[in-house]
């Protein structure tokens, strides 16, 4: 332990630290020495917890993801509709997105270059997000609220409708649009999208 700290506690501040730097500085500029420098502990001491700077940066996008993980969960978990469900979830992702783009950029820049790298929290966070939609798909048709029974086409429709609005790398080549003029587009393509689910024409 350091100060008096449980591992998992160092490992949250650390994390806090590193967060706070990117913030400031920009992932590229953030540097170890300088988060164990506000942690009051030696760069080397960092290491016991995260093995390198990217592993640290990782963790920092990881959890920052989980309450869109946890709130993606609850809506499928939910009893409503599964055309419902969908619409819920699939804005919950852009709406958490975008808000990162406006509002916290640096951390939004480390999101994307999190995803052109394929790092583990990138990969992780894109298999939940597939999962939690398929599993609400999947149990669109078992209660016959989608015709389109066809689960690779299906997806394939979800995610390549939403795409521009649900990815990080195409939604900040909107940046300069307003929020409300692109949350607006993207109702207008899930209501297509959700119609042709539940009609099974695609």
């Amino acid at each position: 332990m350091a100060n008096g700290l449980t591992a998992e506690s160092n490992e949250a501040r650390l994390v806090e630290i590193a967060r706070a730097h990117v913030r400031k500085f920009g992932h590229a500029r953030t540097t170890v020495v300088g988060v164990a420098a506000e942690a009051g502990m030696t760069h080397a001491n960092v290491y016991r917890y995260f093995p390198s700077k990217t592993a640290l940066l990782d963790e920092v996008v990881a959890s920052g993801l989980r309450p869109l993980e946890a709130r993606l969960r609850e809506a499928a978990e939910g009893a409503d509709p599964a055309y419902d469900k969908l619409e819920r979830m699939l804005i919950a992702v852009h709406r958490d997105y975008r808000s990162k783009l406006d509002d916290d950029p640096e951390l939004f820049d480390l999101l994307v270059d999190s995803l052109i790298r394929n790092r583990p929290s990138a990969r992780k966070h894109r298999s939940r997000v597939q999962t939690d939609i398929q599993r609400v798909y999947e149990e669109g048709v078992a209660s016959s609220a989608f015709a389109l029974a066809d689960r690779r086409r299906a997806m394939s429709l979800i995610f390549d409708a939403a795409h521009r609005f649900i990815h990080p790398v195409a939604l900040r080549l909107d940046k300069d649009t307003s929020a409300h003029a692109v949350a607006t587009r993207f109702e207008t393509v899930l209501a297509i999208t959700l119609r042709a689910l539940r009609t099974g024409r695609a």
